[in-house]
């Protein structure tokens, strides 16, 4: 009886509080290393310029012609193969598309600073071959938006957020602006890299590249 007694005895207030900041500096230092460790694995999954053509798809040219009828006021809509493999069907080709505008990097970097420094910065570049590319999926819960004409502007018909030509976010539910996706010339061969961000969050955290 007094072993039990022993057991529920809290203790001092001293040692109370001494056990109470040793729990919670457990619990910070766990957190540090989580995310000190999430960090790297994150951007070690998006492809750098150099990568394998694993983690790149290949625009046809009749691809690159639609590609290159983009502007700086009228984004087009590219559309190409996204070649997956998986233990379940093997290789498989998933058609998808981005949506492309001209544009400088003085242009983007004035439009969006977050894109190119503080912890939002991406780890590609954002601007290649006079080019930015976005992906299609709405940083709000993924919705696939449009590009309406008429407004000069792009429309989520889920939720209503709505996006500049250059990808600010302007009004809506989303936080943040559109995803910019990898562009580069391999090769003389052009080339996108599909990548999956998590949704309904300020930051850019990959799900899935290819």
């Amino acid at each position: 009886m007094a072993h039990a007694e022993a057991y529920q005895d809290p203790g001092t207030p001293q040692e109370q509080s001494r056990r109470q900041f040793m729990a919670q500096a457990t619990i910070a230092l766990g957190g540090v290393i989580g995310i000190s460790l999430a960090i790297p694995l994150v951007v070690s999954l998006v492809p750098s310029a150099d990568a394998s053509n694993d983690a790149w798809s290949g625009l046809t040219p009749a691809e690159v012609d639609m590609l290159k009828k983009a502007t700086a006021n009228t984004p087009v809509k590219v559309t190409f193969d996204v070649h997956e493999t998986n233990g379940y069907f093997g290789a498989v080709d998933s058609e998808q598309f981005v949506w492309a505008i001209r544009a400088s990097d003085e242009e983007m970097m004035k439009a969006r600073p977050d894109l190119f420094q503080g912890p939002n910065k991406m780890p590609y570049p954002v601007v290649n071959m006079g080019f930015t590319i976005f992906s299609p999926l709405c940083p709000h819960l993924g919705c696939r938006y449009a590009y309406i004409p008429a407004q000069k502007k792009f429309l989520c018909p889920c939720h209503g957020s709505v996006y500049s030509v250059l990808g600010v976010h302007e009004a809506g539910p989303a936080l943040r602006g559109l995803d910019p996706l990898p562009l580069r010339d391999y090769q003389g061969k052009v080339q996108v890299s599909w990548i999956l961000y998590q949704a309904n969050t300020p930051a850019h955290v990959v799900i899935q590249v290819g």
